[in-house]
């Protein structure tokens, strides 16, 4: 068919970065997002729960998914002006790591502090994705999306996507959007953030006084890979657990009472905590149980050492959540999507 291409009863094994075994109903994989309408309107999935999926880095399997599982293989970059700022539209199946690299060979700046995300640009607004001080949200002027509710193709501007921290319009209205492309504004110079989780030292460390955007995504590059398992090597979808935001009465009480916690300020009143100290210090980093595990090399990630199910990962998850809450009394939230699990 053209534009997509159907399977029923389909794995998903290869298709999350947790390579948990799960399978999908159908699988829709579309390279014509103008095919989505008819897609859409096929009765096997009309009237069928419906999954967005991009590589799967931010999702978690705890079952089959009894619906359609639907792909966006969609691609193209497309600068449609080029003075201070450019303005670039980017279809939503693009990796996401390769149009970071694509941006730094074109000269802009802005994108340094976000390479190595693992995932789709569609994908990117939805979580809000964020690295070493840097969240995506900054560089978004539009989103493109198909309307589940209206039928229609909708530009949604900046102030409509509503970001904040790993979240967006998209999250808090599941099941409504599916976004097909992102336009971005990244100007040619900027500011480099270099004071945030060790990039300074990192630059240091490799000789660089004067460094320019492709400097700083270098040294990210070496941190992310010193810091965090490679997907490729151990099953893993990057940070499991988000860093929770607290009243600031909370955090200093916290702080009078645990010397080494780590806090950055959040907005008038309010302050985020690190859920990688929480969760090491909870004693919970290097943990394992059976194939599951918790990271020894970073305590917010989530690891699949063989062939742990969904629900054997998401039960140790919760065991981590339920740690942290005893002992500090803050509660982590997931990170990814979690799939066929109860969150309350």
């Amino acid at each position: 068919m053209g534009g997509y291409t159907l399977i029923e009863n389909a794995s998903l094994a290869t298709r999350n970065t947790l390579r948990v075994a799960a399978k999908a109903s159908l699988l829709a994989e579309i390279r014509d997002a103008s095919k989505l309408p008819e897609l859409l309107q096929f009765p096997a999935i009309r009237n069928r729960p419906l999954l967005v999926l991009g590589e799967g880095s931010n999702v978690l399997f705890t079952g089959d998914f009894d619906g359609t599982v639907l792909v966006m293989a969609t691609r193209g970059v497309q600068v449609e002006s080029d003075d201070d700022s450019a303005r670039i539209a980017v279809a939503a199946g693009e990796r996401w790591d390769d149009f970071v690299r694509w941006t730094l060979g074109q000269g802009y700046a802005g994108m340094e502090n976000l390479i190595l995300i693992p995932g789709t640009v569609g994908a990117a607004p939805i979580q809000n994705i964020g690295a070493y001080g840097c969240e995506v949200a900054e560089f978004v002027e539009s989103v493109e999306a198909w309307d589940i509710r209206e039928h229609r193709v909708v530009t949604l501007d900046h102030a409509t996507c509503a970001f904040a921290y790993r979240d967006s319009l998209f999250k808090r209205e599941p099941g409504r959007y599916i976004v097909t492309a992102v336009r971005f504004v990244l100007p040619r110079q900027r500011e480099l953030r270099t004071d945030y989780a060790g990039i300074h030292d990192e630059l240091q460390r490799m000789g660089v006084d004067k460094p320019a955007p492709f400097h700083v995504a270098e040294a990210v590059v070496h941190l992310r890979t010193k810091k965090l398992p490679d997907p490729d090597v151990i099953g893993n979808a990057g940070s499991f657990f988000k860093n929770p935001i607290v009243d600031s009465t909370l955090a200093e009480s916290l702080a009078r009472e645990h010397a080494g916690l780590v806090s950055w300020p959040a907005g008038e009143g309010r302050s985020k905590l690190s859920a990688a100290w929480l969760i090491e210090t909870a004693g919970f980093k290097g943990l394992r149980e059976g194939d599951a595990g918790i990271s020894n090399r970073h305590a917010l990630v989530l690891v699949n050492h063989g062939k742990a199910s969904g629900e054997q990962l998401w039960a140790l998850a919760q065991r981590v959540m339920d740690g942290v809450k005893a002992s500090f009394g803050v509660q982590l939230e997931p990170e990814p999507l979690v799939i066929g699990a109860r969150l309350d």
